[in-house]
């Protein structure tokens, strides 16, 4: 696994909403150090990084970076009711193809 990716998930899920403006940069400036594509490894440590929210934009940016990783995303197991919406996106985009998520019909 590269230092940049190692390093960013080393920091643990990115913040909640209520995060100060440098440590909101410093998030920034370290996802933005990883290039694509991320191998299969590093897009699964980097799917461990989500927070209780989409920390003003990152989590998408996030999400957008695991997913250049090559060859077929990683399976997921059902997150459950409990999990956070972040584990829910996931779920969507990997596990279960055009299901919608829990609760929402067309």
């Amino acid at each position: 696994m590269r230092p940049e990716v190692q390093t960013f998930v080393a920091d643990g899920p990115l913040p909640d909403w209520d995060v100060s403006e440098e440590e909101f940069d410093r998030r920034e400036r370290r996802l933005a150090a990883i290039s694509g594509p991320v191998t299969p490894e590093e897009a699964a440590a980097l799917a461990t990084c989500f927070g209780p929210d989409d920390c003003y934009g990152l989590a998408w940016t996030l999400v957008h970076l695991i997913e250049t990783a090559p060859g077929p995303v990683p399976q997921l197991a059902d997150p459950g009711p409990d999990a956070d919406d972040w584990a829910e996106v996931l779920w969507v985009r990997w596990g279960r193809g055009s299901e919608l998520p829990r609760g929402l019909t067309t």
